[in-house]
């Protein structure tokens, strides 16, 4: 008569265990997708992507301090290429020419505003005449701020009877400010002049 109740408490012993498994065995499981999902978070914090020209790019999260030389270089680039790339349309220059006045200061504008007072906007549109720059090189110091550099690349003019390739170096100095949708690395190019702007070579069309 006493074999029913002890194969009862026997069955709820073996239940018991089995639960206390299931649960331990649960809560480790649960442990470690919750670790793993902490992981693969922390590690996405880490990057970003990006979309250029179609194409997603993985860019990774640094101290500003580290990337300074690259956007330094990439900001001297693209204000050159905005200020110098022309065609004769009067909207492109003025869209170029005002993308490149957001990143650099009054030296630039000057620079313009003579440009204009001599009628070379005039020219270039009146003579269909197309305007393209090319970087060759860019030379950043950083040994004090704001940062000195030296830009050096050329030009080539096209007009209807000719191509010619002009020389271009310029200098100047680049101070950190914030970044913003039409300044997005944060520098601004401050006592800029040409140095060098002549004929290389001509060659008829």
């Amino acid at each position: 008569m006493f074999t029913k109740p002890k194969n009862i408490e026997t069955a709820f012993r073996h239940i018991r265990a089995f639960t206390m498994l299931l649960i331990t065995g649960t809560l480790l499981l649960a442990g470690f997708v919750v670790y793993k999902s902490c992981v693969l978070v922390s590690e996405a914090r880490q990057s970003i992507y990006i979309l250029a020209n179609g194409k997603a790019l993985e860019a990774l999260n640094a101290n500003r301090h580290e990337n300074i030389p690259v956007e330094a270089r990439d900001h001297v680039k693209t204000f050159h290429e905005d200020f110098f790339t022309l065609d004769p349309d009067e909207k492109v220059i003025q869209s170029n020419i005002t993308k490149a006045l957001y990143l650099s200061d009054a030296s630039a504008k000057r620079e313009f505003d003579n440009l204009t007072e001599q009628g070379y906007y005039r020219s270039i549109i009146s003579g269909n005449v197309s305007q393209k720059v090319f970087t060759d090189s860019v030379a950043v110091s950083l040994d004090s701020h704001p940062y000195r550099f030296r830009y050096y690349g050329k030009l080539e003019i096209t007009r209807p009877t000719s191509t010619v390739t002009r020389s271009l170096v310029t200098e100047g100095a680049l101070r950190e400010v914030s970044r913003s949708d039409n300044n997005p690395h944060g520098f601004i190019i401050e006592k800029w002049h040409v140095v060098d702007n002549r004929d290389i070579k001509i060659k008829a069309r």
